[in-house]
């Protein structure tokens, strides 16, 4: 790593920092490993004011390991509904099997055994080996890499698996032995980097209790760091959705149990842009004969590689076809989960 000097030098004025700036979150009041792992996984490409409420939710519907383990696979999908990338969800799940069969229902104080669960990969294993267990072992994610790159004047590509090898190294090396200040290590440099080295504008360099110390302070070049490629455009998908209504009732289906929102219920759809006169003659295929055909606004819903480009029509039929699974507007609204992809056609119901 560039500069570890500078490195060798943060521990002290970042752990004092930390004691008078950090925030009053959550998951932070009762640190247990279970605590520690969900809402670590919860604020995976999420923000931390979203989370709070999933994370009281979720607690309260699997309260311990045992819990989780056991949970029924669409009442996990639906407490998790709106948080999205819903594999991490998933994953909690086959996680909390394996935490009872071979761990006895804990999550071990063992980075290695930590690293071996599903859904948990350097940084979550870091994070809850400092955390929740006092381990000297660094969590690196986007916002550590900002913090350590700038205050190095690295212009190492932090995409590449290298980059993150060389800053967990750099970090290791200077992380306090003590339980206590190794957890507050971790969470302080966390949160410097969510809250003065910030991800999107300009940084709060004045208030950064690093700022003497950071090379791209010194030569003003913040915001040349981190140093990422551009991103790849996302891959655009024309769709049509269906809300068929028989009475009061809504077709509703499953989709697949892999790729994109697996295992969640969808309303029906079709990959496809279609005027009124296709989508009547679509529908027919599927043996489904509308009655009226009304069409809703179009929508849109952005995932990190694809947009869904959305066409909507609201289809009275009179009977209910088998394919589907049929249910009244609250049932869906309770019982289903339908992914936020869908939200401005579940407003329609």
């Amino acid at each position: 790593m560039k500069q570890q000097w500078i490195l060798n030098e943060i521990t002290a004025p970042l752990l004092y920092w930390y004691q008078g700036a950090a925030r009053d979150l959550p998951w932070r009041r009762d640190p247990t490993p279970y605590h520690v792992w969900i809402s670590e996984i919860m604020l995976q490409q999420t923000r931390v004011e979203a989370v709070k409420g999933y994370y009281e939710r979720f607690l309260d519907a699997f309260p311990t390991v045992d819990a989780l383990a056991a949970a029924d696979d669409d009442r996990l999908n639906k407490v998790w509904q709106g948080l999205g990338y819903y594999s991490r969800a998933r994953n909690l799940k086959k996680a909390a099997v394996t935490l009872v069969r071979d761990f006895g229902g804990a999550l071990p104080a063992d980075h290695s055994a930590l690293l071996s669960l599903p859904g948990i990969g350097a940084y979550t294993a870091g994070a809850i080996g400092s955390i929740a267990f006092g381990l000297p072992t660094p969590a690196v994610d986007g916002n550590v890499l900002r913090v350590v790159t700038r205050l190095c004047a690295d212009d190492s590509d932090i995409m590449k698996q290298t980059t993150k090898d060389d800053v967990t190294a750099a970090l290791a090396a200077v992380y306090p032995q003590t339980p206590e200040e190794a957890a507050m290590m971790t969470q302080a440099l966390m949160e410097l980097g969510a809250t003065v080295c910030v991800p999107n504008g300009t940084p709060h360099c004045s208030e950064c209790p690093l700022a003497h110390l950071c090379q791209a302070h010194a030569a003003q070049t913040e915001m040349q760091y981190p140093n990422k490629p551009p991103k790849k455009g996302r891959t655009v998908t024309d769709k049509t959705v269906f809300l068929l209504r028989c009475g009061d009732r809504y077709a509703i289906r499953r989709r697949p149990m892999t790729g994109l929102l697996s295992g969640l219920w969808e309303f029906p759809s079709v990959d496809a842009v279609l005027d009124e006169a296709d989508a009547a003659a679509y529908l027919r295929e599927q043996g489904v004969v509308p009655e009226t055909l009304a069409r809703t606004p179009d929508a849109k819903h952005i995932f990190t590689h694809i947009e869904w480009h959305m066409r909507g029509y609201v289809v009275s039929v009179r009977d209910e076809h088998p394919s589907y699974v049929w249910a009244d507007a609250e049932e869906i609204r309770q019982i289903y989960s339908i992914p936020s992809a869908f939200k401005a056609f579940l407003a329609r119901l």
